[in-house]
């Protein structure tokens, strides 16, 4: 039989296909030519929605995850919108971090977020392969004309959404040939084998890291007639639990809490397919009552019209059910994992770098930014530590105790470096304008804590040196008195921080508040230094320069403190008008 291999509107060779003899080189070229435009369009999708629905996607799943149903349902939704249930992830993650969301609370949106990668396979069933190259025409055609950013966007994700159906359609025309080879045809029946079916399938999606090519070439091959119901959810379980990889791959090197999402969501897999896979034969009972059916047709053509739909369905219900039967364990999940994944030693985390900046998400700056928020808040917390340690080492310590608070301001040098580096490469791709007020914003945030690290390295360190060296022991009425001082200042700095993390104008506003406190105090404390200074005490002057210095550096931590806190309320303030 001769079959001529056909890409629409090009021929690319003449086969002669029997069932001993194919043209391998041709259908590989076929196969993977149309891999790679499939795998190329769902990038260009994915980043085109990103860029559109990033930033909206970001703050609903922030409000909508109160509980598991609508963490569930806000999953779900925004890993259908943005097709990627990673960038969901990295979002849970940041979420986590920044005391927003529980890990526990996170269960459902990741669950969720399972659910909605299931929309892609549910497009790719659709026969509309034919208006595949009209999509990409239309799709150019916005993108390089459009004046607008938004239209432009819009462009690429309909020349994605066009390029998705027209590798569906090379790798169908390439695949066509073996619709009449014994070989292959016995290999597919071989996959009706549970177990055969799950292990290939799960080592070819962990190679391309990508289920929804895995499952789309299910689709495609389904579409030609090569593979039966049973095979093809045999296969979409393996692809479910090959897609974990990419999971765990992303954790690698980042915070205990990405660690956590993926282990959770290879638990939720693994756990599932071994569910499922002894009961496959209802499965495809139920998938094929809820599917349409090919009236008119009979035979190898009704199969090829009806099981792609069939598997769309049945990867669908997998989640789905999955997601019911796990979703009240939710905490049960949660606490095994954080037992299987206890939070690191301190001195584990102690290495200076950074925590949460990413190179991944720098195409989509929104995200990006968000994460840049987190490192800030790392970078924070290293001066939060530093100015609790200070005080004792400054007031009563030895050197070798202000040593280590020096030695401290070393990683918050080292953080402020790779923050504004990485906010530098956000800057150089395109930026809305409120993207680019908002990396200004950030730049100051960063600018001011380690402003406030080296106050407490260079001048309250000093000021402890200084004490010791004249021999000067500051009194405990004095001590009391300045301690109440840094005690404020160090609350108005835990509400700056919770600003920054949460982005949160209440706390922000609570900080700035407490200028008239901070003010009350510096008079109270200058009323007491001014009696303590005719007080009959050896070394009286030199003591009194030491311990009002003291109180001015903390009254300059505060106003870096009020200038981190402005700069949220600031971006608040400007989002909601």
């Amino acid at each position: 039989m001769i079959a001529s291999l056909y890409i629409p509107g090009h021929t690319l060779a003449a086969v002669q296909s029997t069932s001993d003899d194919l043209a391998v080189g041709t259908l590989f070229i076929g196969l993977f030519g149309g891999l790679a435009l499939f795998l190329f369009g769902m990038e260009q999708m994915a980043s085109s929605l990103k860029a559109v629905a990033g930033e909206r996607m970001k703050s609903t799943l922030a409000r909508l995850t109160d509980n598991r149903i609508m963490g569930v349902l806000t999953g779900a939704g925004v890993t259908a919108i943005i097709q990627s249930s990673s960038v969901t992830t990295v979002l849970i993650v940041g979420f986590i971090s920044a005391g927003l969301m529980s890990f526990t609370q996170s269960i459902g949106v990741i669950l969720g977020a399972d659910i909605g990668t299931t929309i892609t396979a549910q497009i790719i069933a659709f026969k509309v392969t034919k208006y595949a190259l009209a999509l990409v025409a239309a799709g150019f055609a916005a993108l390089f004309f459009a004046k607008k950013e938004r239209y432009r966007l819009q462009g690429g994700l309909v020349m994605g959404l066009g390029l998705v159906f027209f590798g569906m359609s090379v790798m169908g025309e390439a695949m066509e040939p073996l619709r009449s080879y014994g070989p292959f045809l016995d290999l597919m029946t071989n996959m009706e084998n549970p177990l055969l079916g799950i292990l290939v399938a799960a080592v070819f999606t962990a190679l391309i890291q990508s289920s929804s090519a895995t499952i789309g070439i299910i689709i495609v091959m389904a579409g030609q007639g090569l593979v039966s119901l049973p095979a093809g959810i045999a296969l979409l379980l393996g692809a479910n639990i090959g897609t974990t990889i990419t999971a765990v791959l992303a954790s690698i090197g980042r915070p205990r809490e990405a660690l956590r999402s993926a282990i959770a969501h290879v638990l939720f897999k693994v756990v599932g397919v071994m569910i499922w896979v002894f009961i496959i034969d209802q499965l495809a009972s139920l998938s094929s009552s809820i599917s349409p059916t090919a009236a008119g047709l009979s035979g190898l053509e009704r199969a090829a019209a009806e099981t792609p739909r069939q598997i769309a369905n049945a990867h669908t219900i997998f989640n789905v059910i999955n997601t019911l039967l796990f979703l009240p364990f939710a905490t049960q999940f949660a606490r095994l994992i954080e037992r299987f994944v206890p939070d690191r030693p301190v001195e584990e985390e102690a290495v200076i770098r950074a925590k949460y900046l990413t190179a991944d998400l720098i195409d989509t700056p929104t995200l990006a930014l968000d994460r840049a928020r987190l490192e800030i808040l790392h970078m924070g917390n290293r001066v939060r530590d530093m100015y609790a340690m200070n005080l004792p080492a400054m007031l009563s310590g030895s050197n070798s105790d202000l040593d280590e608070v020096e030695a401290a301001d070393d990683a918050v040098d080292a953080l402020h470096g790779q923050i504004i580096e990485y906010l530098g490469v956000i800057s150089k791709t395109t930026l809305t304008n409120r993207e680019t007020d908002e990396l200004l914003r950030l730049m100051e945030a960063t600018n001011d804590i380690e402003n406030i690290g080296d106050i407490i390295e260079t001048n309250l360190v000093q000021l402890g040196r200084e004490r010791i060296g004249e021999q000067i022991l500051i009194s405990e009425a004095t001590v009391q008195v300045i301690t109440e001082y840094h005690e404020t200042v160090g609350r108005a700095l835990d509400a700056a921080l919770q600003a920054v993390a949460q982005q949160s104008i209440e706390a922000g506003q609570s900080v700035i508040a407490m200028k008239k406190e901070i003010n009350r105090l510096s008079d109270s404390a200058a009323i007491h230094q001014a009696r303590r200074l005719v007080a009959e005490e050896p070394n009286r002057l030199p003591a009194y320069k030491i311990e009002m210095d003291i109180l001015a550096n903390l009254k300059r931590i505060y106003y870096f403190t009020k200038r981190l806190a402005r700069v949220v309320v600031s971006a608040e303030e400007s989002r909601a008008e």
